[in-house]
């Protein structure tokens, strides 16, 4: 082959793979991307750590294919060693090196309370808007997220505060009804659903939820008989 037919057909080559657009690079795994992460780390006032810099050197680093990965580095607990915090910490970074292509995996995974705590993804979303890197239009939407994000955070919060009132309102009620339970004619007031809530709470107690032997299933069923059903304490099972 000429070298004039050689060049033609390297040329086609090229006008096919522009034309075709950027081949998708492969995710990394987790401990490349680890790796990636520490590499990106620079002296500061506060001796190592991350900043403006190592965003974009994350962004040249790392694409959009790996942002599950860092997801993932996020939710990792690991030893309580310098480089795993190192790591967390260099996620968020990564995650927000992604400008626009990282907001919908942290607002999703941090609404739906999985994989990353919101208050990572409150920061990721902080260093987005901040991030010279991101364009404007990116930015505004990282703001505009990390306001979902709160206010999905702070309805979480009401709910469990409102179920932890509900559980010590139900814990007292329950208390007061078992003292009652030693006194005839106060245990009369009682409903039966109110004697059974008792009844399994003192089970609870006693660690007879599951009973495996004869002894503890005969012991489990006179603590019915006795304390639900009011038999007498001798009466057994005809």
């Amino acid at each position: 082959m000429s070298l004039r037919s050689q060049f033609l057909v390297l040329m086609l080559a090229a006008t096919c793979l522009a034309e075709s657009g950027p081949i998708a690079q492969p995710a990394r795994s987790k401990t490349e991307l680890k790796k990636i992460i520490l590499r990106t780390r620079h002296f500061g006032a506060h001796g190592m750590g991350y900043n403006d810099r190592s965003l974009f050197q994350l962004s040249r680093a790392i694409t959009p294919a790996d942002v599950p990965n860092l997801l993932f580095l996020l939710d990792e607990k690991g030893d309580i060693l310098k480089d795993d915090v190192d790591v967390r910490v260099g996620a968020r970074f990564a995650l927000a090196s992604q400008c626009e292509a990282a907001i919908q995996p942290v607002q999703q995974a941090a609404e739906h309370n999985q994989e990353i705590a919101w208050v990572d993804a409150e920061e990721i979303m902080d260093l987005i808007a901040e991030f010279q890197g991101c364009d404007p239009a990116t930015q505004a939407k990282a703001h505009e997220a990390w306001a979902a994000i709160h206010a999905a955070a702070e309805e979480r919060m009401a709910k469990e505060q409102q179920r932890l009132q509900e559980k010590a309102a139900d814990d007292a009620r329950i208390q007061k009804n078992a003292l009652k339970m030693s006194d005839p004619e106060q245990k009369k007031t009682l409903t039966r659903a109110e004697r059974e809530e008792v009844f399994r709470r003192s089970i609870k107690a006693a660690g007879l939820e599951n009973p495996q032997t004869p002894e503890q299933k005969a012991l489990v069923d006179r603590m019915y008989r006795t304390m639900v059903l009011d038999e007498p304490s001798g009466k057994t099972n005809q």
